[in-house]
């Protein structure tokens, strides 16, 4: 049987174990339990994950949740959400000849339109624009491990897409105004 200086120790290592952070400052405990979201996300991100689902997987609240997952991961959980379903939509683009709208349903989007829409706006090409020059290119991916592959085929979305519009409309407008002159 433990002493009882042996459970005080025991405690205060139980309470260290607890209170250990990372760099950047959480609790280790709570980064797994974000992890738990962030692997629900990854096994399914054609689902309809909303942030208190999520929070609801990990544990805490909705607010607490959203501000933790960006300190951990550096996207907020949309953002992060929106990264795994148009690398799904590349890669179903590139290896199948499924029809485009297919591919919306699959990877979690309600409607062509707005699958189009940002998948534009993150890649910077329309599906079937991708789909061609893809298409056109020889790979020999079979030699390359596939966590290289879709690492490399993942979207920059370190700004909101909404941004990323307002940005291009403004390049557009001044590109314009130049012209004009």
């Amino acid at each position: 049987m433990n002493t009882p200086t042996e459970l005080s120790g025991l405690a205060n290592n139980v309470t260290t174990i607890r209170m250990t952070k990372n760099k950047a400052g959480q609790n280790l405990a709570l980064l797994r339990r974000l992890l738990r979201a962030k692997d629900a996300m990854d096994s399914d991100p054609q689902g309809r994950w909303t942030v208190d689902q999520l929070a609801c997987v990990s544990g805490v609240s909705a607010s607490h949740f959203s501000r933790a997952f960006k300190v951990a991961f550096g996207l907020p959980p949309h953002r992060y959400l929106l990264t795994r379903r148009i690398e799904r939509a590349k890669a179903l683009l590139r290896d199948t000849d499924l029809p485009i709208i297919d591919i919306a349903f699959q990877t979690g989007w309600d409607s062509l339109g707005t699958f189009g829409r940002v998948f534009r706006d993150i890649t910077g090409h329309s599906p079937t624009e991708l789909r061609s020059r893809e298409g056109a290119t020889e790979h020999r991916l079979e030699d390359v491990p596939h966590c290289f592959v879709s690492a490399a085929h993942r979207p920059d979305l370190t700004i909101a897409v909404s941004e990323k519009r307002r940005r291009a409309a403004a390049n557009s407008k001044e590109a314009n105004d130049r012209s004009g002159e």
